[in-house]
């Protein structure tokens, strides 16, 4: 058999073992998922069925995957072989992982049993995140929509993997993954000497440091002793020394510390160091401002991160500087840093120690650092949320109703119930069959999610896709809410992105086109802000978005003409949204709104215009064969200025064209 036909019949069989594998995750969880496992097997099994979507692809256009006689595609094609081999590994170990996993009983197992299955995720978790990793996208002819879905998924695989410990020795993920599950694999049997493991622990180091600077953006986070970088990572090694002290059995993970089994003692550890010792904060989680751990980090213009209520404080007092870099802010916008937050919360939950939250001890702290009293209100509400899981309909149609009137009313409110644990229950009353409990459940996410911590919260419980069905088939205010819900989660960047990717915006443009009055301003209020980030923009054109807004500037009546005029003047600068609009006969609306629109519409006009006319002789010769001249002229002249730039602009072009 040739190279390149058994490259084409092994990256064949890869693929059909791996839609298998995902095919067989997929039936397992149908029936759902108990036990003390239950949610890990839940995001495991989540994570895998979003795999369906990219083998199927792969496997619609292997043969242009491993066919070709030059020696590159070849290369090509036996990489993907190789990637796709080891994404079915990790796969059919996957499998095996919730086959054993489901249904185990914290009561009855011992912590052995526990510590083994949850190493297990650990490594099937980075396996998986490491296969995804090494695949050679470009040369796999994968669609937009699925790349990007790839690209989310890997970021949840990231968290999870830091969740569970963060990264595996290669060593001993291959045999641990080489062997079955039910032999209940020892990850304390599987570590290395003693010196590999020290050596291996400051290697670990230097790339936690160099991970949470990554994920803040590559900005170094100010240091609290004034030390350089070498200092930081300094205090990280002595931090994690401290944290993986032989006290912490739980920390004993292979390949993560250079900590050994509490009923190990060396010679090398003295006695009084075998005390249980406090775990140093990294300099990362400290606000530069307070030297305190951060409960809320936001992130200011000049790219520092500082705790929010701090760094209002700098503001509210007239400062116009970073309180680090002494730059000038371009801007006072204080934008959550919830990268920064997740590591934070995570790091707390590893070594036991309260995480920082807006409740404290029944106070809740205010933005001048000031407490106020709510310890009266915290047992209601948090039996309020305890009903929410009755099997009563009637109470949890209740309960849910009283929600939605709370988190109407305060901020405070919206604290306690999310810290109550209110999201994840009212994520899954998403999906409820009863009518008023759906429509009660997402306006009470809603209102949550005015608080800006909860709306990264909300994100974490996966609320998106159940947003989206409600969004679908929900009664007419239950839709409403959905989209204005999206809208207000929707203010981040990287929520743009996820909530473009979950099918969110052919929902949205339907609500645009059949909604209410209210239902339409709430779609195009989501669809503005969604059209912000640019991958979204081609999603919109293909979900139909330009007839639908043509025909809101066609009807003055509807009273959409401005939220018409502010997402096209948003979308203009897309090439497919550009031809798009183009093609609807769009250019001679514009123009008679140049004529006689309110002067924020002609100021739209004008911008969408000469978005569509430049390096477009065309378009330029539509616009000057329908008389855009004269109004043009008169906008320059009386316009706002921005109008008068845009139509400045546009009768410059307009003179060039005519010159040629």
């Amino acid at each position: 058999m040739a190279g390149g036909d058994t490259i084409a019949a092994v990256a064949g069989e890869s693929i059909e073992t791996a839609l298998r594998a995902v095919h067989d995750v997929v039936r397992i969880s149908g029936s759902g998922f108990s036990g003390a496992f239950k949610r890990d097997c839940t995001d495991l099994a989540r994570r895998v069925s979003l795999l369906a979507h990219l083998l199927e692809e792969i496997r619609d256009f292997k043969a242009h995957l491993v066919m070709g006689s030059s020696s590159s595609s070849s290369s090509s094609s036996s990489s993907s072989g190789s990637c796709l081999s080891d994404l079915s590994l990790a796969l059919q170990a996957a499998k095996r992982v919730l086959l054993t996993a489901n249904d185990i009983d914290s009561k009855i197992s011992s912590d052995g049993v526990m510590k083994k299955i949850h190493f297990q995720f650990q490594c099937v978790t980075w396996k998986l995140e490491k296969a995804l990793g090494n695949f050679p996208y470009d040369h796999l002819d994968i669609s937009e929509e699925v790349t990007e879905q790839v690209h989310l998924l890997r970021a949840q695989l990231r968290r999870a993997t830091e969740r569970y410990g963060g990264p595996i020795n290669s060593t001993i993920l291959a045999r641990t993954l080489s062997q079955p599950l039910d032999k209940e694999i020892d990850p304390l049997h599987l570590q290395p000497s003693n010196r590999a493991i020290g050596s291996l622990h400051i290697e670990n180091i230097g790339n936690i440091d160099h991970e949470v600077r990554a994920k803040t953006g590559g900005i170094p986070v100010p240091l609290v002793n004034g030390t350089n970088d070498c200092g930081s990572s300094r205090t990280i090694l002595e931090s994690e020394s401290a944290m993986n002290s032989p006290s912490s059995p739980e920390d004993c993970v292979p390949g993560i510390s250079g900590s050994v089994h509490e009923d190990e003692p060396t010679d090398e550890t003295p006695e009084e160091n075998k005390k249980p010792k406090s775990p140093v904060i990294p300099n990362d989680f400290l606000c530069p401002i307070s030297l305190e751990l951060m409960r809320d980090p936001v992130i200011v213009a000049t790219g520092q991160t500082y705790e929010r209520s701090y760094i209002q404080r700098w503001i509210d007092c007239g400062n116009t500087t970073c309180p680090k870099t002494q730059q000038m802010l371009e801007h006072l916008t204080l934008t959550p840093n919830y990268v920064l937050r997740s590591l934070i919360s995570q790091w707390c939950g590893k070594h036991n120690i309260q995480q920082p939250t807006a409740l404290i001890n029944g106070r809740i702290k205010k933005g001048d650092g000031s407490f106020r009293e709510v310890s009266g209100n915290v047992a209601a509400i948090e039996a309020l949320v305890r009903r929410l899981s009755s099997r009563s309909v009637e109470e949890r149609r209740a309960a849910v109703s009283e929600i939605r009137s709370l988190s109407k009313r305060s901020t405070d409110n919206r604290i306690l119930i999310a810290e109550a644990g209110a999201i994840p229950v009212l994520v899954n009353l998403l999906t409820s069959e009863d009518g008023p409990i759906q429509e009660n459940a997402v306006t009470s996410i809603l209102n949550l999610s005015i608080y800006d911590n909860n709306k990264g919260l909300i994100m974490m419980a996966g609320a998106i896709p159940s947003i989206v069905q409600v969004l679908r088939a929900g009664s007419m205010e239950a839709r409403e809410n959905a989209a204005a819900t999206i809208f207000s989660l929707s203010l981040g960047d990287e929520n743009k992105i996820i909530i473009g990717a979950s099918g969110a915006i052919p929902a949205l443009v339907e609500l645009l086109e059949n909604g209410s009055t209210r239902g339409k301003k709430d779609a195009a209020t989501a669809l503005f802000n969604l059209c912000i980030y640019q991958g979204n923009k081609g999603r919109a054109v293909r979900s139909g978005i330009i007839p639908a807004l043509l025909t809101m500037l066609t009807d003055p009546s509807g009273g959409m003409v401005d939220e018409a005029l502010t997402i096209l003047s948003v979308l203009a600068s897309h090439q497919e949204a550009k031809a798009a609009i183009a093609k609807a006969n769009t250019i001679p609306v514009l123009i008679d709104l140049l004529r006689i629109g309110l002067p924020r519409n002609r100021e739209n006009a004008a911008a969408i215009l000469l978005s569509l006319c430049k390096r477009d002789s065309e378009n330029l010769a539509c616009l000057s064969r329908l008389g855009a001249v004269i109004p043009l002229t008169e906008l320059s002249k009386s316009g706002t200025e921005r109008a008068k730039r845009k139509a400045t602009s546009l009768l410059e072009h307009l003179r060039k064209a005519q010159q040629l």
